[in-house]
Order: structure tokens, then sequence, then C-alpha cells
């Protein structure tokens, strides 16, 4: 917004994002006793179609085509149309079992996004692109649903929490091995270009 640009950020994740909160706050709806589900989600889908916003008005001409384009299949046809589907065709518990598959489905594609940023840190031995906020936030958001998951057993949520709990601290032990101090970038020139590498992290 301050840019007024979008500059070389790539729309998907964020399109991705949104839709992975929707399919969460779907769960957490069919799914008895998973109210913290469905809220959490659903703010966190509230903010994805805010950065949609934002990105569909600074977007250039070409970019925001694409951009409205994937908008508008997946983040409301897709969605529109499996609630539709689940909901006439399918009983409570399919439902469930529907849901909650997508909602896997989702995640582990969100949560791999950060091998690509883990790979650029091996190779450069930099952590440059990796802001350790980013990652500590990771780890303890994978942790704390893994946890929820065990406790609630939902191998849905288990699963790619799971996966993104390992990979935190995977990006955790990478930071402790390559980290040493820069002064190329300003910390915010950092934190805008570790969100885009890591904006498929998972809402829940």
């Amino acid at each position: 917004m301050q840019r007024r640009s979008t500059e070389e950020f790539d729309c998907l994740p964020y399109v991705v994002k949104l839709l992975n909160g929707y399919m969460w706050v779907y769960y957490g709806i069919v799914k008895p006793n998973s109210i913290l589900v469905a809220t959490i989600n659903g703010f966190g889908a509230v903010l994805e179609l805010v950065y949609v916003t934002i990105f569909l008005i600074f977007a250039p001409p070409r970019t925001r085509a694409i951009t409205a384009t994937l908008f508008g299949v997946l983040d409301v046809v897709f969605p529109i149309g499996a609630v539709l589907v689940t909901q006439i065709f399918c009983n409570r518990e399919m439902q469930i079992d529907v849901s909650g598959f997508l909602s896997l489905l989702f995640s582990v594609a969100t949560y791999g996004s950060p091998l690509s940023i883990m790979k650029t840190v091996v190779r450069t031995k930099s952590v440059e692109y990796m802001p350790f906020l980013l990652s500590f936030i990771l780890f303890i958001n994978g942790l704390t649903w893994t946890v929820y998951a065990l406790l609630t057993n939902d191998w849905f949520i288990g699963i790619p929490n799971g996966s993104g709990f390992v990979l935190g601290t995977a990006q955790l032990v990478l930071y402790a091995i390559y980290w040493k101090p820069k002064q190329s970038k300003t910390t915010s020139d950092h934190v805008d270009d570790g969100w885009q590498h890591e904006s498929l992290m998972l809402n829940n």
C-alpha cells in the first residue's frame, strides 16, 4: 500500500490461503465441538480477503486480471460448489470427512511452501530471506495445533500441523546454523520478503 504496487509478489499464495481458510471454517462448522477451528480460521479468512482485495487494487492490469480469475474460480466457485454438493448429497459424517480431507490437502500444500526458502537458505548459507519471527510462529503454530489434534483425536488437523511443526523446527535449526549479522536490507524489507516466501502458511 505504501509503494502502491504489488511489485514481484505472486497472487497465488493469498488466493490459496483464502480458500484454505474457507475449507477449515466449513470443517469447523460441520464437525461437532469444533468452534475454535471455525472461528480462528474465519478470522484468518477475513484477513486473507483483505490481502487479496489490496492485491487487486494495486496489481498491474494483466496481474489483476489473472488474480481476479483465480479468485473467482478458487475462492468463489469452488468453495460454494463444495458446500452445496456436500450439503445436498452427503450425510453429516461424509460432510466431515470431505471437508476435513480438502482442508488437510490444502494445508499440506501451504505448509510445503517453506521448503523453497529452506533450500535457498542452504544454497546461499544465509537466512536473509527467512525472518526468525516467521519461522518461530510457524513452529509455535504447528506445535499448538498438533497438541490440539492429539487431544481431540483429529488427524485432519494433526497431519498438516504436525508437518508444520517439523518444518518450523527445521527452519529454527537452519537459522541457528546460518544466522550472521548483516545490514544489507532494512528490517521491514526482510519481513516483506519473508511474508512472500511464507505466505502459504496455514491459517490455523
